[in-house]
């Protein structure tokens, strides 16, 4: 039984069996490969992990936790547990050189966003495969929906400019303790950046992406309009298979990046 521990730090612990099972399993075999996990908390997942990969890492933030698990798994030399806030730590310096790790998390709510756009910087860096993540379901919805639905938007797009992204399977609140006034959603993501097949850079069509979704009920050509690019320039650049009055949620990566190459010249910074 775990003892009681007062929630902080967004701390909602996962006390469902079939669910620590379930989360663990969606990363595959693990016998060869480095793991980092997010926000271990008591461990309902590490003690899973911790039989299965080869070598696994565990981001606590909380003191006490990160000394809780560092004392259970004294004597696994292929556990490590680093004190440390996932948006500080170092991804390069934690993977052994030349090679790639997995990662799996319950990520807290308020800045997982943060955090999803770290891993997508790693994974661009080629220091990431695949990762296995919890959210609130409404922030899962965001990041695997398809253009044209109504939460397609500079999230969704950003995700999955960087990785393929699939839903798993969603979790009641009774799942965690204390429970959270959510429900909560694993997703799973492959990393593969297509900023090369897509013919964009990757800095450059970031800003793109901001500019064309920064106001969602106005039209793609207001937004860049409102960006800075002179209207002239717009007319005479627009791609003809881009409805005029086209909205940026509306439109597939690969008609975004058209768009983009075909303003390059008068990027907006």
């Amino acid at each position: 039984m775990h003892p009681k521990h007062k929630p902080k730090l967004g701390q909602n612990f996962l006390v469902d069996d079939a669910a620590r099972h379930a989360i663990a399993d969606a990363l595959g075999d693990l016998s060869q490969r480095t793991v980092i996990e997010i926000g271990p908390g008591h461990g309902a997942i590490t003690d899973i992990l911790a039989n299965r990969a080869q070598k696994l890492i565990a981001l606590e933030l909380d003191p006490s936790l990160a000394a809780e698990l560092t004392f259970r798994f004294r004597d696994q030399p292929h556990v490590q547990i680093v004190p440390i806030d996932v948006l500080k730590a170092d991804f390069s310096t934690l993977i052994p050189p030349g090679e790639t790790a997995d990662i799996i998390g319950n990520l807290p709510y308020y800045i997982t966003s943060d955090i999803l756009l770290k891993l997508f910087q790693a994974g661009a860096q080629g220091l990431l495969t695949r990762a296995v993540l919890m959210m609130q379901r409404e922030v899962a919805d965001r990041v695997s929906a398809a253009p044209g639905v109504r939460d397609y938007g500079l999230l969704s797009a950003t995700a999955q400019m960087n990785a393929q992204v699939a839903n798993l399977f969603t979790l009641p609140p009774s799942a965690f303790s204390p429970p959270p006034d959510v429900h909560s959603t694993v997703i799973r993501m492959e990393f593969a950046p297509r900023f090369q097949e897509l013919g964009v850079d990757a800095r450059g069509f970031d800003t793109f992406l901001h500019q064309c979704f920064a106001q969602k009920r106005k039209t793609l050509q207001n937004n860049l309009r409102a960006a800075g690019f002179p209207p002239e320039v717009l007319t005479a650049s627009w791609p003809a298979s881009i409805p005029a009055l086209a909205r940026a949620e509306a439109l597939p990566l690969e008609s975004m990046a058209e768009l983009y190459r075909a303003l390059a010249p008068v990027q907006i910074t």
